[in-house]
């Protein structure tokens, strides 16, 4: 006798009743509040989605900089990411252990030194960012088009 299968975990939003329903008016208010609730909500499918991968959030970020901007260096990752540089040195050793990535002299500043996705790196890459993207449209499905760029435009203004 098999044991019973355990459904996977899906983004379920519950609406309480009436009379279960709390007073939210100040919270809705505030922006943190609104930017966490909406994050929670991609965060979790991101998370199921991206155990395929063996990525979490930041894993993924510091792939797909690196297929965007091959040999970049340490620094620029952590100041683009606002990561702290002991974080990143042992997701890097994960990545480079992985073999995903692979660390060689920069082209320009003899010091340091680049980072290049491999050819399983750039592969695994180009796979996540796809199922990303895929996440993020049915995710934002109720906002139009135009509604999903200004609300993308509106949260970077927060924080570049």
């Amino acid at each position: 006798m098999t044991a019973p299968r355990k459904k996977a975990a899906t983004a379920i939003t519950t609406h309480p009743t009436r009379s279960e329903r709390l007073d939210t008016q100040m919270l809705e208010s505030l922006v943190g509040y609104n930017a966490r609730r909406a994050w929670l909500t991609v965060s979790t499918v991101f998370a199921e989605r991206m155990t395929v991968y063996g990525l979490k959030q930041v894993d993924f970020s510091v792939l797909s900089l690196l297929a965007h901007n091959p040999g970049a260096t340490s620094r620029q990752l952590c100041a683009t990411l606002d990561i702290l540089p002991p974080n990143l040195v042992n997701l890097i050793s994960t990545m480079d252990g992985r073999g995903l990535i692979e660390r060689r002299p920069h082209p320009y500043d003899g010091r340091a030194i680049g980072l290049y996705l491999t050819p399983a790196g750039e592969t695994l890459v180009r796979e996540a960012e796809r199922t990303v993207v895929e996440l993020e449209n049915e995710a934002s499905a109720r906002l139009t088009a135009r509604e999903r760029e200004t609300l993308i435009r509106l949260l970077q203004k927060i924080y570049l």
